[in-house]
């Protein structure tokens, strides 16, 4: 049963990354790195077909191995969540809104920006 929640996880995670492939603003590699995570526990084979895949394996031995993130990768993310809060800023979104939101972004953009590339 345990096996089977992890491989439910993990395939929910890969369709998300997937959709962040297309989607902006959605990651990708941290849905791919959850799945990674969640196969390792449910499927040593699909975890080594995640891992050794050409575009999504590279970011996910860097992250395992290093805690790297590309430095494509963190342009990306800094960007989108630059982006996503100019938006908020335009749609006049209440003061106490923007503040929770810019503290969490900075955070998560401070955690990014400290990974090794």
């Amino acid at each position: 049963m345990r096996r089977i929640l992890y491989l439910t996880f993990g395939w929910i995670a890969v369709g998300l990354g997937l959709i962040g492939v297309v989607l902006p603003g959605l990651p990708t590699t941290p849905f791919m790195l959850v799945a990674a995570f969640a196969f390792s526990k449910g499927s040593p084979r699909l975890r080594a077909w995640l891992v050794d895949h050409r575009l999504f394996g590279p970011p996910i031995r860097d992250w395992e191995n290093r805690g790297a993130i590309s430095r494509r990768a963190k342009v990306t993310a800094v960007s989108m969540m630059a982006l996503i809060f100019a938006i908020s800023l335009m749609l006049a979104l209440p003061g106490w809104a923007l503040l929770a939101q810019a503290s969490c972004l900075a955070a998560v953009a401070i955690f990014i920006l400290t990974r090794p590339d």
